[in-house]
């Protein structure tokens, strides 16, 4: 299982480890860690132009003494000093030595709206003495990679307006770019992007995954992610947990001998209207591939889920009257009728509720439950059922997720390009590794309901049948789309794949 912790817990594990190491020596782990990193993305190094924008931070440090060791194997290494009284000294003077050069951004720093040119204090002098200068804007469009040493882990808001045009000159140069740690102008804890930040090709993490890391709209500037293992001692209880194969092989329901269609659980699915039959039909689908013994439909799009799937129990007496179930989903497809939603809320087994069940659900019912309840909104239903506009939830979705748990008493599972898991009692965030971009398509939500609805019959917590499903729905989406458009029956159909390719050995 990948983790990630907040950067209280980072902080206090660092000065923890540094306390036992010599001085420097946990900075060193790091950047030797760093420029392997990079040495791998150049491929070659002797020869190559490499670009440092250091801040006054360690992330700077961190910059400049893997910029020294990739000096001290033959590339031309440049560190550009945004703030250069405070940059790390002992880093600093390591590039020095192994011949790497420097250019000062100071505080009268400008870049004219024509040329687009940095005036720093090194140009100024080389120009008085006659010697060729490089500018900044120069150092980064020769370069062949860019190493992002501006903000640490603690800083918060966009980039300063000198660290911001940098960052888009690095945004429009051809360079490889990889951030220390994250990239800079994002927050670290929250997967916020509140200005300018640094986008990264790679970054490079030390000792643990930053929740931003992982979680949209910030997870888009991190490009790929490699962690350093540099020694931290960390806690059992993450901010954020990732679900990989082997955690979700080992959820997984597995019928025995003994096991018959009831003893793998029954799931009801409630859902579809005259005017919506199809999400009748894509929830029942998801349904019948997601580990429990039986669908039983309650519903008027009865006639339509029996010419697709004849193996569905389907009942019109209501969900009241359709016999035992184990877990139900409500709302795909409901329309505006709401007494199956309220019927569904009053029984005493867990309970998914989805698209139109959540806007028809009373929100009173919802918090009295004992049984487990899971809500799976994506941004826009969130927003709603928060109060707020849908761009807050887009733009700190970690806390959109936390906050609707917390306040309606149910795990919730936030769909979105980024999707997130938060149970009710305020433990780590389940966040989704899979998926791709080709499941933005409609209907797709229902396949996601009907899956995580049927291993909630089978007997999973709603924090493991949500993830689960998230992770299943995912990985079928690309084995469905294999970088092409696809519908949601097509994901449908590749959930017994994404399955099993999770559970081979």
């Amino acid at each position: 299982m990948r983790t990630a912790y907040s950067v209280e817990t980072v902080r206090a594990a660092e000065r923890e480890l540094m306390a036992r190491l010599p001085e420097g020596a946990l900075m060193q782990r790091a950047a030797a860690g760093l420029a392997a990193a990079c040495a791998d993305l150049l491929g070659r190094v002797y020869g190559r132009r490499v670009v440092l924008l250091v801040g006054s931070g360690d992330n700077g440090g961190d910059a400049l003494y893997a910029g020294a060791r990739l000096a001290r194997r033959g590339a031309g290494v440049t560190a550009v000093l945004l703030a250069p009284e405070r940059a790390h000294a002992a880093g600093l003077a390591a590039l020095r030595r192994a011949g790497g050069r420097t250019v000062e951004i100071t505080e009268t720093t400008e870049i004219t709206e024509s040329a687009q040119t940095f005036e720093t204090a090194e140009t100024a002098k080389a120009a008085e003495t006659g010697k060729p200068f490089e500018t900044a804007e120069h150092a980064i469009r020769d370069a062949d990679l860019l190493l992002d040493g501006i903000v640490g882990i603690g800083g918060k808001g966009g980039l300063r307006p000198d660290a911001a045009r940098l960052a888009a000159v690095a945004d429009s140069a051809r360079c490889a770019v990889v951030a220390v740690d994250l990239p800079s102008g994002v927050d670290a804890d929250t997967g916020e992007v509140r200005g300018a930040a640094v986008r990264a090709d790679l970054t490079v993490t030390f000792g643990t995954h930053k929740p931003g890391l992982l979680v949209d709209p910030a997870r888009e500037y991190a490009g790929s992610v490699r962690l350093v293992d540099i020694g931290l001692d960390l806690p059992a209880q993450p901010v954020l947990e990732a679900l990989q194969h082997a955690d979700v092989r080992r959820l997984l329901p597995v019928p025995s001998g003994e096991s018959d269609k009831y003893r793998r659980g029954v799931v009801g699915i409630a859902a579809g209207s005259a005017r919506y039959p199809g999400a009748a039909v894509l929830a029942v689908a998801g349904a019948l591939r997601g580990g429990a013994g039986a669908v039983r439909y309650v519903g008027p799009a009865g006639d339509a889920v029996l010419a697709r799937f004849p193996e569905t129990l389907v009942s019109d007496r209501g969900p009241q009257q359709a016999g035992r179930v184990q877990a139900w989903v409500v709302g795909p497809g409901a329309g505006d009728d709401a007494s199956a939603v309220g019927e569904v809320l009053a029984s005493d087994v867990p309970v998914l509720v989805d698209a139109d069940g959540l806007r028809l659900a009373d929100r009173d019912a919802v918090r009295a439950r004992t049984a487990p309840t899971l809500m799976t909104p994506h941004a826009g239903e969130a927003a709603a059922l928060l109060g707020v506009p849908r761009e807050e939830v887009e733009g700190a979705r970690l806390a959109s997720a936390r906050e609707l748990a917390a306040r309606y008493r149910a795990t919730v599972l936030l769909k979105g390009s980024t999707t997130l898991v938060a149970d009710p009692g305020g433990g780590a965030v389940r966040v989704n590794p899979t998926g791709t971009a080709w499941l933005a398509t409609a209907g797709s939500g229902d396949v996601l309901s009907g899956l995580a609805g049927s291993l909630l019959a089978s007997g999973l917590a709603a924090l493991d049948a949500g993830s689960t499903a998230a992770y299943l729905h995912g990985l079928a989406g690309r084995f469905a789309a294999d970088g092409a458009p696809v519908g949601a029956h097509d994901v449908a159909e590749a959930v017994p794949e994404a399955w099993r390719d999770v559970t081979e050995v």
